[in-house]
């Protein structure tokens, strides 16, 4: 083989699947709609089914986190997974997203590991708040009227 024909063999990109993942994910408006329907549906099918085994701390955490999970990440089949990301990472809730993520992170300990009814419980009661206290993040000035409001209802000051 001569110089001439190396030099262009090695000159070709090889074809990778994992180099083009935007061919290979791009979906079209109604299929990301789709996705969007079908993930929220089933995380809110999740939660709703937790509800049935909530005297069963352990199975209750485990559908109900899972439910939480399919639910917020159903909405990266509407603006992608890399804006999604950028969106919970923005100083303006950041704070509130690795909150949410440590409860969801601990309630599944509680519940797989630790094995403990009454930890799995609060940790599931502190997932609760921090889901809440997140999603306010995307409604503006909605966190500061609810601190307000909270201020107002458990200030014992007459």
């Amino acid at each position: 083989m001569n110089r001439s024909a190396s030099s262009e063999y090695e000159e070709q990109p090889e074809d990778n699947l994992l180099d083009d993942t935007e061919g290979l994910c791009s979906l079209s408006p109604l299929q990301r709609l789709y996705g969007f329907a079908a993930c929220l549906a089933a995380g809110l099918i999740c939660m709703l089914l937790s509800l049935i085994v909530f005297v069963k701390p352990i199975k209750f955490a485990l559908l109900f986190t899972f439910g939480n999970v399919l639910a917020i990440g159903s909405t990266a089949f509407l603006i992608g997974p890399r804006q999604q990301l950028r969106m919970m990472l923005d100083p303006v809730r950041v704070y509130a997203t690795a909150i949410y993520a440590g409860c969801v992170l601990l309630a599944l300990i509680c519940a797989l590991l630790v094995h403990s009814k009454i930890l799995t419980m609060v940790a599931i009661i502190c997932e609760i708040c921090a889901l809440i206290w997140y999603s306010l993040s995307y409604i503006p000035f909605a966190r500061r009227v609810v601190s307000d409001l909270t201020i107002r209802l458990f200030d014992t000051e007459i």
